[in-house]
């Protein structure tokens, strides 16, 4: 970025924000006649209709003038200065659209500069030597000017994350996204303080710089000092400048964070009309002129260490504009001609663990979502919460931590580091204003996104019951140091969990086998039992796909599947969550004969699953998902259906069959029943290399194999003729 010289013209760099106020312009909707748009907003101001202007630095590029880019440097390496001369350049674009005459009041200050500037105005009338323009300089800028200034810029030189900030930075504009974790209150912030003297009635201005100042206590009248009043100088509140202020603290997006890293914050002061454009939870693109905070008092801090914030020009709410926007890739264009992309992005899912199809696609529409409906005042929510509960091994976590990678917007936790305030709220005590401030937790930051929480077993019970509300209602209400507030949380809660004992009985109930409230059970859409079973074939195709992994970093893709890359998989469920697909009314039917089927089935049964009210809901949130991604905008009956088939599946992960029992038979007495088998599956003398095959196959060896022969044949109940094995008594 071009550095600014010390010798720089300031009157022609007013000169060129003047030419550009006046020279700018943008074609009109019917392409007839041209638009001058700041030229327009700077008329307005002059009558205050806007309290505000925002400068776009890509329009300053785009101007026909040669100094254009020139300006746009300037502007961005020292931001501060130019505010002041873009300030300048409006006051006397201003004063020439007033011609002479006294600004509009609109408030109280409006009617106290009215009436000190008509005083002047009167006194240079009456003396010629004295013009107004000289009068008003007798008043700090800042009182004056009752319009503020802001800059902006999508210029992706500008944009950079909380980390990548460093210290060249001072000075300079920046651009960066994050979530807000803490947001204060409003408050009045001076910019100018008024006195008046109890003496010689002198008025004092003294401008504001920084979160302190030292009030003058004597006048500094010349014609008081002279005369030795010592007069005492009072406050006039009427006359003094305040602007609205605001703290924010914003901290990187997950995807900013890299692994093993802890999130960096940044402290975000907001003045003006850009204060209370967002809330605790919501992710914003915040530009500002990047600054150290100014030590001030009676003892200023030492050292060779700032405290730095940022100066907030322009606060970008992205919650505001769910809409998909930005380019987008060539890979999701592809995907957006197919349509129907059901099966390859639930193959892409973590395509480094092995197996759990089913389980992919229920977190893959818990990616996605339902509709959130809200009507007269009652809302049902649309969040689809997943809970993953087996045996120690089965990648859960895996799972979990691949989700919160993939998630456009996710928080991570588990259940032992988590407390129900870390999950909620916590109630700080703000440093600015020394009041008590709101800082949102892991649900409120994940507000339309995830909340990943592993070992979701081993919360404490105080902790866990934070999560009802948040499960259902999509809020959290909170009521502590006189704080009474309702925060969203609108987010999906995918939770892992091991059996209380180890691994799953089936003989227990879920409640039993889990050890969690049937209330708080219920409140999850899909409830996935993952099991460890002892399969022969099953246990060697995982361990070659894991030795395959640990060898090669990557997946084997055995299936010859064309998988998605995890950034195009990330663009393509924000496209998804952008279709808000109806149910079209013939399936109602469909959906409450199946919910009525399923409560007859739980009624007659006896096994540990439960079917509540709250399915059905779930059923449509499903149904919804699948329509989302097809990126369709009505729910076909194939949605319905495949809702349905995940809810059985769920539902029988449940219930596991019932394995006989065997007793573990010796290695000799294992072959023996081999032998046995096949010579009864043909009575005919067994080959020694079917023998050997088959005992492979039931994981005997071969050494076992040919002790039994020895042993056997020594008996007299096995005889060897050749390469075949004969019973010599049946």
């Amino acid at each position: 970025m071009k550095s600014t010289t010390y010798n720089t013209d300031w009157a022609a760099e007013k000169a060129k924000i003047r030419a550009f106020f006046d020279e700018y312009y943008v074609e009109s909707e019917d392409g007839n006649s041209k638009v001058f748009p700041y030229r327009d907003q700077v008329f307005e101001l002059s009558r205050r209709e806007k309290q505000a202007i925002i400068v776009d630095i890509d329009h300053i590029k785009d101007s026909d003038s040669a100094d254009a880019l020139e300006l746009a440097e300037a502007i961005l390496s020292n931001t501060k200065r130019y505010e002041a001369l873009f300030k300048d350049t409006i006051s006397d674009m201003i004063q020439d659209y007033l011609g002479g005459k006294l600004p509009p009041v609109v408030d109280a200050l409006d009617a106290y500069m009215f009436q000190r500037l008509h005083m002047d105005k009167t006194e240079s009338a009456a003396n010629d030597e004295v013009s107004l323009k000289d009068q008003r300089k007798k008043y700090p800028p800042q009182l004056l000017q009752r319009f503020e200034v802001y800059f902006t810029t999508e210029d992706a030189s500008s944009q950079t994350c909380v980390r990548d900030i460093k210290a060249t930075e001072i000075g300079h504009l920046v651009t960066m996204k994050g979530v807000v974790i803490r947001a204060t209150e409003m408050k009045p912030c001076v910019e100018v303080m008024t006195y008046t003297c109890d003496t010689c009635a002198a008025e004092v201005y003294q401008p504001v710089k920084g979160m302190q100042y030292t009030p003058p206590l004597n006048c500094i009248n010349k014609e008081c000092v002279e005369a030795k009043a010592n007069g005492r100088l009072h406050a006039q509140l009427r006359g003094s400048k305040f602007v609205k202020f605001q703290e924010l603290k914003i901290q990187e997006l997950s995807e900013q964070v890299p692994v093993g890293s802890i999130p960096r914050t940044m402290t975000v002061y907001v003045y003006g009309e850009m204060t209370r454009r967002c809330n605790t939870g919501n992710v914003v693109q915040v530009s500002g002129v990047f600054l150290p905070i100014l030590q001030s008092g009676f003892r200023p801090t030492g050292g060779l260490v700032a405290d730095t914030y940022l100066e907030a020009h322009y606060i970008h709410n992205l919650d505001d504009n769910p809409s998909f926007a930005g380019v987008q890739s060539e890979e999701l264009a592809i995907l957006r001609r197919k349509g129907d992309n059901y099966e390859a992005l639930a193959a892409s899912i973590a395509p480094e663990i092995f197996g759990h199809t089913d389980v992919k696609k229920c977190l893959l529409m818990a990616l996605v979502g339902g509709n959130d409906n809200t009507s007269n005042g009652m809302k049902i929510r649309g969040c689809i919460n997943v809970l993953m509960m087996g045996d120690p091994g089965v990648a859960k976590s895996q799972l979990l931590g691949y989700i919160n990678r993939l998630a456009p917007r996710s928080q991570y936790t588990t259940g032992r580091g988590s407390s129900g305030v870390g999950l909620t709220a916590a109630v700080m005590k703000d440093p600015v204003t020394g009041e008590m401030s709101l800082e949102g937790g892991a649900l409120v930051l994940a507000d339309g996104g995830i909340c990943c929480i592993d070992e979701f077993d081993k919360m404490m019970d105080h902790d866990r019951t934070a999560i009802h509300e948040v499960m259902e209602q999509q809020t959290i209400s909170i009521a502590k140091a006189g704080i009474m507030t309702t925060l969203n949380a609108r987010t999906a809660i995918i939770a892992a969990a091991n059996p209380a004992y180890g691994r799953y009985n089936p003989q227990r109930s879920i409640e039993q086998n889990v050890d969690l409230p049937a209330a708080l059970l219920s409140r999850f859409d899909l409830i996935l039992l993952m099991q460890d079973k002892a399969d022969r074939e099953n246990d060697k195709t995982l361990a070659e796909h894991i030795t395959y992994v640990h060898q090669h970093g990557r997946h084997p893709n055995r299936e010859k599947k064309d998988l998605i890359s995890l950034e195009t998989l990330r663009e393509y469920i924000s496209l998804c969550k952008t279709y808000t697909p109806t149910v079209d009314p013939a399936l109602r039917e469909r959906i409450v004969e199946a919910y009525v089927e399923m409560r007859r089935d739980a009624r007659f049964s006896s096994d540990p699953t439960f079917v509540s009210p709250r399915m059905i809901l779930g059923i449509v949130r499903m149904a919804t998902a699948r329509a989302k991604l097809r990126l369709s905008k009505v729910v076909d009956e194939s949605d319905v259906e495949e809702a349905l088939r995940l809810m059985q599946f769920a539902k029988d992960s449940l219930r596991p069959e019932q394995t006989r029992i065997e007793k573990r038979l010796a290695p000799v007495d294992a072959a023996f029943s081999v032998l046995r088998e096949l010579y009864h599956s043909n009575n005919e003398p067994i080959a020694l290399n079917n023998a050997i095959q088959r005992c492979a196959r039931k994981g005997i060896s071969e050494t076992a194999l040919q002790k039994c022969l020895d042993q056997y044949t020594a008996n007299g109940v096995l005889v060897m003729d050749r390469q075949n094995i004969v019973f010599a008594m049946n």
